[in-house]
């Protein structure tokens, strides 16, 4: 997979993807909800995130009390130890990563806490949720991170104009 090339494409296509994405809010279609959960399937049949990692490796989850909870006890240690070793709170009082790549993540891009892994990284990218207008600064962001969210923009454009 060819991460610059994405990030490039990302970067070269933000405006066009912008504008589409302030369209889409604007003036919704009756059927996006269902077009972007079909364009979503489609395009996660083509790309292996196994491939990339990328957002592992670039960008870290914030923690949710729940997901602090539901590790530290799969990991078998005390809440407090778990934030201490892995975790700092950021400008926006968010629980995040101390470092990244993420700790969690293993040299053939899986991921050790799988099972458990936080919710931010099981909606990563984000492209399967209802009323996607609501997120577009963060699908603009994550086009520049992950291959896959830069397909779908793509992707969900051509399917619209259908």
């Amino acid at each position: 997979m060819n991460l610059e090339f994405y990030k490039n494409q990302a970067a070269l296509k933000q405006k066009d993807h912008k504008k589409f994405l302030d369209q889409l809010k604007k003036k919704p279609p009756k059927n996006l909800d269902y077009k972007v959960q079909e364009t979503h399937d489609e395009v996660f049949s083509k790309i292996d995130c196994l491939q990339c990692a990328n957002c592992c490796k670039t960008t870290g989850p914030l923690f949710t009390e729940k997901d602090i909870e539901r590790i530290s006890k799969h990991l078998r240690m005390k809440q407090a130890d778990f934030e201490a070793k892995f975790l700092r709170t950021d400008e926006d009082n968010d629980k995040v990563l101390q470092n990244l790549p993420c700790w969690f993540l293993n040299a053939d891009n899986t991921c050790s806490i799988y099972e458990v892994r936080p919710k931010a990284c099981r909606e990563f990218p984000h492209t399967d949720r209802k009323k996607i207008y609501q997120i577009n600064q963060l699908t603009i962001k994550n086009t520049a991170i992950c291959p896959a969210a830069f397909e779908f923009v793509e992707l969900l454009k051509k399917n619209l104009e259908k």
